[in-house]
């Protein structure tokens, strides 16, 4: 059905959850700007959005709202869209010619939902087949941080992950599994408290059914937040 105007479009599609890629949609001038030029440019775009709410920025409470925000989304929350802070995931050979499974679980996943721009708070859990190469376990935990650090689609994030790995450790045989709740569904909406989002990517070796139920019997998918 049309709609009659594009505002109203715009949200018909943002609560669909429309998917466009496995990629991140940014544009080709996204790192033009210096990271204290958008700082500056956020903080009066955030001064304005707080002001049109009715809110009275000389208060002491609110005054440096808007710098903290614009701080926040630059350098924390939405780090991981710049491409200079993406984890240096080194590999070693695997002198112990280890052939099994190994799982790293229960990473923590601060996320950042891109339809409603509400936390994304859960849990990954990631398993790869060495072939012939090993990571640092800390280096699965920060690739993890990284692509959290944006804007997200869960499905995006986990499909991000496994990707990355397989390119670092030179085989196909890696899996991800994130168990995550979503506060524009838990917060607003629906406000459904208990539900949690399970997604998972299953590369080579993992879409074996043998292999992905070791993998699921190692996590178990018991994780409480």
């Amino acid at each position: 059905m049309k709609m009659d105007n594009n505002i109203e479009e715009h949200d018909t599609l943002g609560e669909d959850h429309i998917g466009t890629s496995a990629d991140t949609p940014l544009r080709n001038d996204a790192f033009t700007l210096s990271d204290s030029e958008k700082i500056d440019i956020i903080k009066d775009d955030v001064r304005h959005i707080l002001e049109t709410l009715g809110l009275d920025l000389t208060d002491d409470s609110l005054s440096g709202t808007p710098n903290r925000v614009a701080k926040m989304f630059v350098n924390e929350i939405f780090g991981g869209l710049d491409p200079k802070k993406k984890p240096k995931a080194s590999t070693f050979d695997n002198k112990y010619k280890y052939g099994e499974m190994l799982v790293e679980k229960n990473i923590t996943v601060y996320s950042t939902c891109e339809h409603h721009l509400l936390p994304i708070v859960g849990r990954a859990h990631i398993a790869y087949i060495s072939n012939g190469t090993v990571v640092g376990l800390s280096k699965m935990n920060r690739v993890v941080d990284y692509y959290a650090k944006r804007p997200q689609v869960q499905e995006r994030l986990t499909i991000q992950v496994v990707k990355a790995l397989q390119e670092v450790l030179n085989t196909d045989d890696v899996a991800c599994v994130i168990d995550a709740k979503h506060l524009c569904v838990n917060s607003r909406g629906i406000r459904d408290i208990e539900s949690s989002t399970v997604t998972s990517e299953f590369g080579g070796k993992f879409k074996e059914e043998s292999t992905r139920r070791e993998f699921l019997d190692y996590i178990k998918l018991e994780t409480k937040f």
